[in-house]
């Protein structure tokens, strides 16, 4: 089994110039940290962007490459500039790249002792952070060789209220783009029609515009474009946000199935 920190998934039929990432549905931790954290919170760490990965299944049927996560955002978040610079800074409450409590203010790890310091943050980059962007940007690379224009969707979900984000709900589906920088202006378009021919809401970035990963690999000058989609845990989820609903996601799958189609086909025109 590979040593690696993430999941490939390759395409079952001819690849296209699309890379799906999955940054925060990983669950496992590293046997070296385990007994640092509270053993009742990693049972099912609460931010897990939970079964993201299997919400998109259709994706390789398309062509796409898919990677995602081994290990929990609470280990390393993946989707947080190596820095830990904020995303935002209008005064919500956004966890860093080696948090140390969850969304809700819990204390993740048993003692203060076993937070990291700068050595050990410093360590869980290398080893758990950058392979990730590597892997990304050889995936991006190899698809240049062959089409001119690629894509990456970053696909993430989050419990549906989250009080030390928003006072209130969030709605169903929030399409980033980093302000229309990450991105062609005819993807950004042709990702929000196709989201919007459904009964859900769905916003533009707000209050979410895209992460580091967005961000950092968004490149629309050098033909390497990013959008970030994320969406309310309780559109593919039963009511407790924890437990997958089949039917619930096939709805969510009739809107992004076409979605990506159509994305598809605009890199091919651009």
């Amino acid at each position: 089994m590979s040593n690696a920190p993430y999941y490939i998934i390759e395409p079952k039929v001819k690849k296209v110039p699309f890379v799906l990432s999955v940054p925060h549905c990983g669950t496992q931790f590293p046997d070296e940290l385990k007994s640092h954290y509270n053993s009742k919170l990693i049972q099912q760490p609460d931010d897990t962007d939970w079964f993201v990965e299997r919400l998109y299944n259709f994706a390789s049927d398309l062509g796409i490459t898919v990677i995602y996560a081994k290990y929990s955002r609470w280990v390393i978040d993946l989707n947080r500039s190596p820095e830990s610079k904020p995303l935002y800074n209008d005064g919500r409450i956004i966890t860093s790249l080696t948090p140390t409590t969850d969304f809700f203010g819990n204390n993740l790890y048993v003692d203060k002792q076993f937070e990291p310091d700068d050595k050990e943050v410093n360590r869980r980059v290398k080893k758990y952070y950058r392979p990730y962007y590597e892997k990304i940007t050889q995936l991006l690379s190899r698809l240049q060789q062959e089409y001119q224009h690629v894509l990456l969707w970053d696909a993430h979900s989050i419990r549906t209220y989250v009080p030390t984000i928003r006072k209130e709900k969030f709605p169903d589906l929030i399409l980033g783009d980093n302000d229309e920088q990450s991105a062609h202006k005819s993807l950004i378009q042709t990702a929000y029609q196709g989201l919007r021919k459904s009964d859900y809401q769905v916003n533009h970035n707000a209050p979410f515009k895209g992460g580091y990963i967005t961000r950092y690999f968004g490149n629309p000058e050098n033909n390497v474009h990013a959008l970030q989609l994320e969406m309310v845990k309780s559109l593919y989820m039963q009511a407790d946000e924890l437990t997958f609903d089949e039917q619930k996601a096939e709805q969510v799958r009739k809107i992004l199935k076409p979605t990506f189609r159509q994305l598809i086909d605009q890199l091919g025109k651009l």
